[in-house]
């Protein structure tokens, strides 16, 4: 019975049969291309068959329903078959009322995940991280938050700052300092919200203790005049050169970081004045004059390199549905066009803003320039590239003693 149920179910086509050709006109519509096109709406008639056969509608296509379908395709199918394939197929049909649920986004239930939700959203709204550092600092304090819990009213009781120092020791064991300043950061930020918020009763962030650092001896690691020729050479070989191109002279010229080249946005070029909106860190927004060899790159990807999309942002991916980059995007393009030009050195996105700053002191400019370029928020942080200014060392050196001399 159940194969000829199938039989039949195949020759009526299911209940998703009717929106098929809108289907496949919307991926058009948004780039994708023939092939994929094809292979969307073969997955598409596939999950309407079964449908079919089971008895339920477009308005079953819960996650338990369609956990059921990808079991029964992962037998016959060897591509298509994770739930991340269909989801192009069920925001269509959500967009054109085909009664398919809405994605349910879990709500943590307990205490614990409530207050680092809470949390969270602290860190976003009122301080202004961008997401990946919330992510970072949420990583990071969420054991502490296991190890103290807070009780159903939502207060941490009996908490003390030896504990919280202990805790702070055992979790620093086996890190790196970079590492273990990273956690006391976020654990200080978190101690501190929680007594604002008076989920514990007294500042306990002081039981954090510093970190020591070693200052290092090395000199930020800027790129050569010869291996920037390397790096935009290989840009030049590759399918995206337009784009590409565009990213790399952003970081490379103005000193952009990774994050802030992806939320570029069209309105944040300012072609009449010559300038670009940067925003950056907290919230922080900037002006930057647009170098010419900067603008005729971002030009050029403009004219032929970008999807005609209505998306806002500057670099878009190259495959349909042609979304707007995140940083860890732009972050692996300027990596890899490293790696092929045979510059190897780790923080790809970080050493073409150090190239930038140190562009800077060779031309002439100083600590305070160069801040300014990178929108540092005070002298302390520039201060590492005064060992990239031999020129302005070399003034403050005392000669070193002759044999005969007095120390």
């Amino acid at each position: 019975m159940k194969s000829m149920s199938w039989v039949a179910a195949a020759s009526r086509g299911g209940p998703l049969v009717g929106f098929l050709d809108g289907f496949a006109g919307e991926l058009e519509r948004v780039g994708y291309s023939p092939r994929t096109i094809e292979t969307q709406v073969n997955l598409a008639r596939h999950l309407s068959r079964w449908l079919a056969v089971e008895g339920l509608a477009a308005a079953d296509l819960d996650g338990g329903v369609i956990a059921r379908f990808l079991v029964v395709r992962r037998v016959t199918y060897s591509s298509m078959r994770s739930a991340l394939a269909l989801v192009p197929l069920l925001a269509f049909l959500r967009s054109v009322g085909a009664g398919v649920p809405p994605v349910v986004v879990a709500v943590p239930a307990d205490p614990a995940a409530l207050l680092v939700e809470r949390f969270s959203r602290y860190l976003a709204t009122e301080r202004g991280l961008a997401a990946a550092t919330v992510r970072s600092y949420v990583s990071q304090v969420s054991p502490f938050v296991t190890a103290f819990p807070p009780g159903q009213n939502g207060v941490v009781v009996g908490v003390t700052a030896r504990q919280v120092a202990d805790f702070q020791t055992a979790r620093s064991a086996d890190c790196r300092p970079g590492s273990v300043a990273v956690g006391a950061n976020a654990l200080r930020a978190l101690l501190r919200w929680m007594w604002r918020e008076r989920i514990v009763p007294e500042d306990l962030s002081g039981s954090v203790g510093a970190v020591c650092r070693p200052a290092g001896a090395t000199v930020p690691k800027a790129l050569s005049v010869g291996e920037v020729a390397e790096l935009r050479a290989e840009l030049a070989s590759e399918p995206e050169r337009l784009r590409n191109e565009a990213m790399v002279a952003l970081m490379l010229r103005l000193g952009l970081r990774a994050g802030e080249v992806a939320g570029l946005s069209l309105d944040d070029i300012g072609w009449r004045v010559g300038v670009i909106v940067v925003r950056g860190k907290r919230g922080r927004i900037d002006e930057l004059p647009i170098p010419v060899d900067v603008g005729e790159l971002l030009v050029a990807y403009l004219r032929d390199g970008r999807p005609d999309r209505p998306d806002r942002h500057v670099f878009l991916g190259v495959d349909a549905p042609h979304r707007a980059l995140a940083g860890s995007a732009v972050t692996s393009v300027a990596a890899r066009a490293l790696k092929h030009a045979g510059i190897v050195g780790p923080g790809a996105a970080h050493r073409l803003r150090h190239t930038a700053a140190c562009g800077v002191l060779a031309g002439g400019g100083g600590l305070i320039e160069a801040g300014q370029l990178l929108r540092h928020s005070g002298p302390q942080t520039t201060a590492i590239y005064a060992r990239a200014d031999i020129a302005a060392l070399a003034t403050i050196a005392r000669p070193w003693p002759t044999a005969g001399g007095a120390l």
